[in-house]
């Protein structure tokens, strides 16, 4: 499989060949939801955009707030984008690759083997000069198959287990993983046994990832290593499955696999018998 990262220089390489990736801009906030009036303004030449409410994930329910699409749904989006199966993806968001990771997980998950996050995203393409366009690329149909999964997911039963035999990381901010504030979902905290581990941590403030050697000091920091090593999961939860999944790329340049409970924070108050905690525990 290819290494989950590219960089502007190597995308610019890839984009003169004869046949170059598929790209896929998934700009989207937390606040603002898509970002498709920047994606018009302006993008890098011949990507496609992608909504990521609509695209990448089911209506709100009880599956959280972006439970993940239906497999056949989610492989016909992607044949609309131009996606096939012999060909690299490269997906980029704003600058920090938070939505972005969304689109690699998911594609991943489909079992897609060449999918790449550009690293900084559109700020690191237009910091570096490389020219833009504004009109909507248009995309020949891809010939895109799911095959079988290549990043793991859990659902809500097996995450207690984790967080008491191995390592669940939350990868929300602090104050959120505490209870102090809880700007989004109706009830504040987090899942018991889980460990606080921001993502907004794993880049630097460009919106580039740490080197692999300070993401895997972080994470054997944060327990990671001894679990892995001892045959024990790790597993990774957010707000709504979005910032997870940055997360679970994080691990992956650090050189540890770790599966996305997609249901997230969200998902798991649904159920008002599953335990909630505040404070440091």
């Amino acid at each position: 499989m290819a290494a989950p990262l590219t960089d502007v220089a190597s995308l610019a390489e890839l984009l003169g060949r004869t046949s170059p990736p598929t790209v896929l801009d998934v700009r989207w906030s937390l606040g603002g939801g898509a970002g498709r009036e920047d994606y018009l303004a302006g993008h890098i030449p011949g990507a496609r955009f992608v909504d990521l409410d609509a695209d990448l994930a089911d209506p709100p329910g009880a599956g959280g707030r972006h439970p993940l699409p239906p497999a056949e749904r989610l492989a016909a989006t992607l044949r609309r984008l131009g996606v096939r199966n012999d060909t690299a993806v490269v997906v980029y968001d704003a600058d920090n690759s938070t939505s972005a990771a969304r689109a690699w997980w998911l594609l991943r998950r489909l079992g897609h083997a060449d999918v790449r996050v550009l690293d900084g995203g559109y700020a690191a393409w237009q910091r570096a000069g490389r020219p833009v366009e504004t009109t909507p690329a248009e995309a020949a149909e891809g010939d895109f198959v799911p095959g079988p999964p290549l990043v793991d997911a859990v659902e809500a039963g097996e995450v207690p287990l984790i967080a008491s035999s191995g390592v669940l990381l939350d990868a929300r901010d602090r104050e959120r993983y505490l209870g102090e504030v809880e700007p989004v979902d109706p009830v504040p905290g987090h899942i018991p046994g889980a460990v606080s581990a921001p993502t907004r941590q794993n880049v630097s403030a460009d919106g580039t990832f740490l080197d692999a050697g300070a993401l895997r000091d972080r994470f054997t920091a944060l327990g990671v290593a001894a679990e892995t090593a001892a045959g024990r999961p790790v597993a990774v939860y957010c707000g709504s499955g979005v910032t997870a999944a940055h997360e679970v790329l994080a691990l992956e340049i650090a050189g540890f696999r770790a599966a996305l409970y997609p249901g997230s924070w969200s998902g798991w108050i649904t159920d008002p018998s599953r335990p909630v905690a505040t404070g440091e525990h």
